[in-house]
């Protein structure tokens, strides 16, 4: 079987359309920075390359930091004047942008197919999320903002600065953006330096079209971070990432008192008690496989009663032996839809190669190696670059000085810990400190019940997986997992505006002072 790329898919007719279709925001050689109002050619823009097969793209164009105080200045204008705009004005708007980017959607698709690896199904999926996401908001905003009653909302008093990480551009960050936008904020955005650069740089290009007051700016973090954190006229801050810039965030954000909602990763486990329901935690294995578990509500840890272990590993390795990987843009014949695939590369050479030492280091301290798939049952282009790929891995009882024991590997590396009472269990499930979501296999629904309220975990299932969710689902963090207002439904509105009391309205979150949670 020999594979070749789909036509029409290339990287250079991807990149053709995107010129031709939003010829201000694409150059033929470079991407340009949204920023005093118009989008322009500031920064250096460099070269990146794609995880696909290692191929280079146009990089994002990084700006320094007067540049970007200047943004957050002009920002910061936009914003006085978005926030006195009729709700109708805006409703308006954001939903011209929407049906845009609806017209756009599998070009939007198709660059984070490039960009971050995403196979087709779940690039198109991103794009239906965000789209869909904000359209449920456009029906639920006046009530949301409470339009007409003594507890209306109103914008914050500065535009909201967007800090994501790249494996969602789309239904993460670019949904978050408009509702934002549709609450009365204008909004400040950087690009993630790892890939997505070019989705949110046409998403953007439309935004901006449909007379949306957005920023968009590329830049190195530690170089501009100053200005999209700390400036005092923000309004907010939206962060997305890991828990070391997490913490960085937080700590700059200490002394400003201002509205944040810092999503940072979290070891997601599932424990598996007193349970046969074997074909049923297979489906859910093998969806979790999707996008290599690149995704903050992976579960990459496995907490096993021991007497189940056998029946897990072969259930397990029933799993991971059937997984489809490889070139999400590899077909047989040119007539062939896209591959449907559990995942593409990893989002680069060096993350591939650092989940591999991991790897290598837990089996050099007495871990078990349990599987180590091979790259040569995926599918390829012949000759291909693919550094970036990796097959999925799975340890057993990996050391407790192993460096991913108590955080999440964000690739297709598992772990497996064996335990024999419900102490055990408890006490290796919340080995990470707290997390995003956690669930249980078990035949037992009392004791499943009884568990879950014991875990360090924003929403527990019971023998099915929890995710961030959709339209009225709310979203956060326990622990070290979550910093400031939790979002998702209603919430994500009451993040970016403020009620009656203002500034000290006591919002659900986590905050030095207290944690409030909803129902969840």
């Amino acid at each position: 079987m020999t594979l070749a790329l789909k036509p029409g898919t290339s990287w250079a007719e991807t990149y053709a359309r995107c010129v031709t279709v939003a010829p201000e925001a694409f150059r033929d050689d470079r991407l340009l920075n949204l920023t005093l109002g118009a989008w322009r050619a500031v920064g250096t823009p460099g070269t990146h390359a794609t995880p696909i097969d290692g191929s280079s793209i146009p990089g994002p164009p990084r700006i320094g930091i007067e540049e970007a105080r200047a943004a957050v200045a002009f920002a910061g204008e936009q914003h006085e004047e978005w926030s006195r705009v009729p709700l109708a004005e805006r409703k308006r708007r954001v939903g011209e942008a929407v049906e845009a980017m609806a017209a756009h959607r599998d070009l939007l698709a198709l660059l984070l197919v490039w960009e971050i690896g995403k196979p087709w199904r779940l690039a198109c999926a991103d794009v239906d999320r965000a789209l869909d996401g904000v359209r449920w908001y456009l029906e639920n905003i006046d009530r949301q903002l409470a339009v007409g009653t003594e507890a209306e909302r109103r914008a914050l008093p500065g535009p909201v600065s967007n800090i994501a990480s790249w494996n969602y551009p789309m239904s993460v960050q670019v949904h978050a953006e408009l509702v934002q936008l549709l609450a009365g904020n204008a909004v400040v955005a950087k690009t993630p330096s790892q890939g997505g650069f070019h989705c949110l740089t046409l998403a953007h290009a439309l935004m901006h079209r449909a007379g949306l007051p957005v920023t968009l700016l590329s830049g190195m973090g530690g170089q501009i971070a100053d200005a999209l954190i700390r400036d005092p006229r923000l309004g907010a801050l939206a962060f997305v990432g890991g828990r070391s810039n997490g913490r960085k965030a937080a700590t700059a954000l200490a002394d400003t008192g201002r509205r944040h909602f810092l999503e940072q990763e979290g070891l997601n486990c599932w424990g598996v008690w007193d349970f046969s329901q074997w074909d049923l935690l297979a489906g859910h294995l093998r969806k979790g496989f999707e996008y290599a578990k690149q995704r903050c509500t992976a579960y990459p840890r496995y907490v096993v009663q021991r007497e189940l272990f056998p029946r897990f590993l072969s259930t397990y390795l029933s799993v991971v032996e059937g997984l489809r990987f490889g070139h999400p843009l590899a077909v047989e014949s040119p007539d062939d839809p896209l591959p449907e695939l559990d995942f593409g590369p990893v989002i680069h050479a060096a993350k591939a190669a650092e989940l591999r030492g991991h790897f290598d280091a837990a089996v050099a301290g007495r871990g078990v190696p349990l599987h180590r798939g091979d790259l040569a049952r995926g599918r390829f282009l012949p000759g291909q670059d693919t550094s970036a790929y990796l097959a999925p891995m799975c340890v057993l009882e990996p050391p407790a000085n192993w460096a991913l024991h108590h955080s999440e590997p964000f690739g297709p590396l598992d772990s497996v810990v064996l335990v024999d009472t419900e102490a055990e269990l408890l006490a290796a499930m919340n080995a990470g400190n707290g997390s995003l979501v956690a669930s249980v296999a078990t035949d037992d629904a009392d004791f499943g019940a009884r568990v879950g309220e014991d875990l360090l975990a924003f929403k527990v299932g019971v023998n099915k997986p929890r995710s961030r969710g959709d339209r009225e689902e709310v979203f956060g963090g326990i622990g070290g997992s979550w910093k400031g207002a939790f979002v998702g439904g209603d919430l994500l509105v009451h993040a970016v505006t403020y009620g009656p009391e203002g500034p000290d309205e006591k919002l659900y979150g986590n905050f030095p002072d207290y944690s409030l949670y909803p129902a969840r």
